[in-house]
This record gives structure tokens, C-alpha cells and sequence, in this order.
């Protein structure tokens, strides 16, 4: 661990799952560290990563100015990755993608901090008919008009041991007989958390350039049906995949989204869920990735199976899965 420096960095959404990994990011940097969290008494666990002293969860709500200022007050670099992947009560998207968004860049700057992170996510510009990408585009403009030399970070689907997408479908694969296929030929290019956590750093750092928008994905580029059959073949499970048109996946989303807590599926997520989530030729021309970071991309076959297999019928104990696994058929 590097010795401590002089710079203050401030992080909204800290404590999550892409936030505890650039907490240790910064940590091991020597940066002195705010944790911005709704919940301060729900983040100590983000304490560990760093020296006594060294990181500070604070309360802050990017529904109130106010407390963002009080967040940001003499910090020489701030980093946004607060999103939610559905509405809940005040929680929608236009409160946290965009007007949240708009409430931290402003901060920044009348903070003047020397450098602002944002998080967006990759094919916000291609999903149309989503509230979810349509509320981050307008946060990404957003964040440039009031911090015109802001970073934003365009991740596609992220994957490490507390993620949403595997851990979900590795789940599903256990407890029902069959899977649910939704827009089989959608294309992704998941990427490793931790790569997407020193992709912020290398930001913080100053590293990276103002008032541009890097795609980050990782080196597999594969269809929804492929990603599923990945998952059956990591947890040994075979199961039938059931194709389900973008109609019957939004009619079954409605009584799902009265269940309590997180819903399984929404309507805005079915909409997602048929747009290509890849990493454009124009920003690899460019330069706008990972690699033009400087960071070499980490490949599924190296993360999956060091959490996956606790969805396999007899856990770590189980041995050569691939060998009569099911690849992931079609009903």
C-alpha cells in the first residue's frame, strides 16, 4: 500500500458491489477516501480496506443537494457510480441517473475538484425504449455540461463474485428445471469488475481524457443463449433453455414486479435485454476501452469458476463438469 497522500477523493455508492472494489482501488493508491452512502451505518464494512482513519463513510442522498455539497467540500477528485436497476418509491431513474447525476457534477465544480468519474452503462445510446438507458444518456450530458472534462465509464455487463447477472441465473439454473431465454442473439461483452474498478482509478489518476466516454468490455464477446449455456456448464446443470418472445416477457414481468423485494424481471429490463451491449469499432479506434487505459482485459474462464461453483449440485466437490454437461438446448 502506498503512503498516504494529500488527495481527498469522495465516491458515491461506495459501498456497493463496483464501489467496495474501487474503495480498495483508491486504498491501496494511498488516497484519503469518502464513502457517500445513504446509509453510513450499513457501509462499515468498507473500514477494512484501508488504513485507521483512511476511509469515511458519509451520509449523502443525491435526492439533496445539500448533503452531496457537504460530501464533496474540499475534495480534490469525486467519483459517481450510484444507478439502480429498478424504481422504487423516490428512487427512480430520473432522481438518480439524471438529475443525480446533474446534482454531483455541479458539486465537483463548485468544489473544484480537479477531476469527476462518472459511471453510465454501455448501449445507453442504443436503447430507445428503455427508461433505464434513456435516464442515463441524460445524465451523461448532463454531467458534461455542468463538468465539461468529467470521465464517464461506459461498462457492459459486469461480472465478480457479488454480481447480479450470474449469480441470478446460476440460481435459476438450480432451483427450476428449465431457463427462461430472453433475445437469445443479443450480443454482450461482459467485463470484469475489478478491470472496471482500475479503469476509475486510472481516471482518478488523471490518467485519462477529460470530456470523453470510454467503453469498457471485456476480451469474449458472446449471445445471451451463449452466456446462459456458460452458466449451465459452470454449475454442471442441464437445463432446457425456453425461448420467450419480448411480448410474453413483459406480460410475465408485471406480476413479477409485485413480488417483494428486487424484482426478477421488468419491462424496462425486457428492453435492455434486445439491444446489443458491445464495445463500439469507433471507440476502439479511438482508443476509448480498457486497453487504451492501459488495462488488459480479464476473461470469463478466469472468474466464473472461482464463485460459480456454489450453484453446482455438490458444490467445490464437484469434478469435471464439461464432461457431459448440457451446452444450453432449445426447447
Amino acid at each position: 500500500m502506498d503512503p498516504l497522500n494529500e488527495k481527498l477523493v469522495t465516491i458515491f455508492g461506495g459501498s456497493g458491489f463496483l464501489g467496495t472494489q474501487v474503495v480498495q482501488a483508491l486504498s491501496r493508491a494511498g488516497y484519503r477516501i469518502r464513502v457517500a452512502v445513504r446509509r453510513p451505518d450499513l457501509a462499515g464494512h468498507v473500514n477494512i480496506y484501508g488504513n485507521v482513519g483512511q476511509i469515511q463513510p458519509i451520509q449523502a442522498n443525491l435526492r439533496n443537494a445539500a448533503s452531496v455539497a457537504r460530501a464533496v467540500a474540499g475534495a480534490d477528485i469525486v467519483i459517481n457510480l450510484v444507478g439502480i436497476g429498478s424504481e422504487s418509491g423516490p428512487q427512480t431513474f430520473q432522481a438518480v441517473h439524471t438529475q443525480g447525476a446533474e446534482t454531483v457534477a455541479a458539486a465537483a465544480r463548485a468544489a473544484r475538484a480537479s477531476v469527476l468519474v462518472h459511471l453510465s452503462a454501455l448501449g445507453v445510446d442504443r436503447a430507445q425504449r428503455s427508461a433505464y438507458a434513456q435516464t442515463k444518456l441524460a445524465g451523461e450530458a448532463a454531467v458534461l455540461a455542468a463538468f465539461p472534462q468529467a470521465v464517464i465509464l461506459r461498462p457492459s455487463l459486469m461480472f465478480g463474485a457479488d454480481d447480479g447477472f450470474f449469480n441470478l441465473m446460476g440460481s435459476l439454473a438450480r432451483l427450476f428445471p428449465v431457463m427462461p431465454l430472453i433475445a437469445g442473439s443479443t450480443r454482450f461483452q461482459p467485463v470484469y469488475v475489478g478491470d472496471v474498478a482500475d479503469a476509475v482509478l486510472v481516471a482518478a489518476n488523471g490518467k485519462a481524457k477529460g470530456g470523453r466516454i470510454y467503453e469498457l468490455g471485456g476480451p469474449q464477446v458472446e449471445t445471451h443463449r451463449d452466456l446462459l449455456g456458460r452458466i449451465l456448464r459452470e454449475t454442471g446443470r442441464k437445463r432446457p433453455l425456453v425461448p420467450l418472445s419480448a411480448g410474453m416477457a413483459k406480460f410475465l414481468a408485471g406480476p413479477l414486479s409485485l413480488l417483494p423485494g428486487r424484482p426478477l424481471l421488468s419491462k424496462d429490463q425486457v428492453e435492455l435485454l434486445g439491444v446489443d451491449n458491445v464495445v463500439s469499432d469507433l471507440a476502439i479506434r479511438e482508443k476509448r476501452t480498457l486497453e487504451g487505459l492501459g488495462i488488459v482485459p480479464t476473461s470469463m474462464d478466469t472468474i466464473l469458476p472461482t464463485y460459480l461453483w456454489r450453484f453446482r449440485r455438490n458444490g467445490q466437490f464437484d469434478r469435471n463438469l464439461n464432461e457431459g454437461a448440457n451446452e444450453g438446448s432449445t426447447l
